[in-house]
């Protein structure tokens, strides 16, 4: 048994939209350095969870913690301890690099110089030359937008970081470069929940997995813990098993003769 403080600890969480139920009876502890791959198909109540810890949705019930703190007191401060970056980017693009990640960095209280000089460094460290910071958002193409994202959300050192698909774009390279920060982020005690489709990548940059499924955690645990249950071979063969999903093949070939159909 864990006896640290959870960063996370989520108690009987519900939440509906009208009559339809997204979410029910979601249990949760998440510790300091752990990669959560936090899976489930669309609708499965996956971003609802991480909108409801971030603050953005209200109306559920149940209790939600982080950092000891209940976060329906009121105080925002937690906040200032999360970062963020979504599967949809939206981005002020009419903004030069310099200016966005300056008035994100402002908006978690570092100063413009801090900031700006902060922002400079990791912009190089991604690959970006200088002269791109100065450029604007809507010139850069996809991976570089990609990089800007993942830099803003890293940009005032939080604790507890939300992944939605954060290779979304990333050259092989890149890809690399990000999944050896994320495990040093977690090395230093860094909390992060890594949302994705990418089975293979959750698979194995993640310490723990958590996946739902109808609004419901269905299985939590390790990938080997997860394997060992499900006599399944690969996390997507698990999920599929989990999720009831087995027509993919029928689906491709149905697919196939149609494209075929000339």
């Amino acid at each position: 048994m864990n006896t640290e403080q959870p960063v996370v600890s989520i108690r009987d969480l519900y939440m509906a939209y009208g009559t339809k139920t997204v979410l029910q009876n979601i249990d949760l502890d998440v510790y300091p350095g752990q990669i959560i791959g936090y899976i489930g198909p669309n609708g499965a109540g996956k971003s609802t969870t991480v909108k409801i810890m971030l603050g953005l949705v209200t109306g559920y019930l149940g209790e939600i913690q982080l950092f000891g703190q209940d976060i329906a007191k009121g105080d925002l401060q937690y906040r200032n301890r999360i970062g963020y970056v979504p599967e949809v980017v939206d981005i002020y693009d009419n903004l030069t690099a310099s200016e966005y990640l300056t008035f994100i960095g402002e908006l978690y209280g570092m100063s413009w110089e801090h900031a700006n000089r902060k922002a400079s460094r990791l912009m190089e460290q991604f690959g970006l030359a200088a002269d791109v910071f100065h450029k604007p958002i809507a010139s850069y193409s996809k991976g570089m937008k990609q990089k800007v994202m993942l830099i803003s959300s890293l940009l005032h050192n939080p604790d507890l970081l939300f992944l939605d698909e954060p290779l979304s774009g990333l050259d092989a390279n890149s890809v690399m470069v990000v999944k050896e920060i994320l495990a040093q982020l977690a090395a230093q005690g860094k909390t992060i929940f890594y949302s994705s489709h990418i089975m293979d990548v959750v698979e194995k940059i993640s310490h723990r997995i958590v996946l739902l499924n109808g609004g419901r955690i269905v299985a939590d645990g390790t990938f080997d813990e997860l394997k060992e249950r499900n006599h399944e071979g690969t996390l997507e063969e698990i999920f599929n098993e989990l999720t009831g999903f087995h027509e993919h093949k029928s689906i491709a070939e149905d697919f196939v003769s149609i494209v075929q159909d000339v």
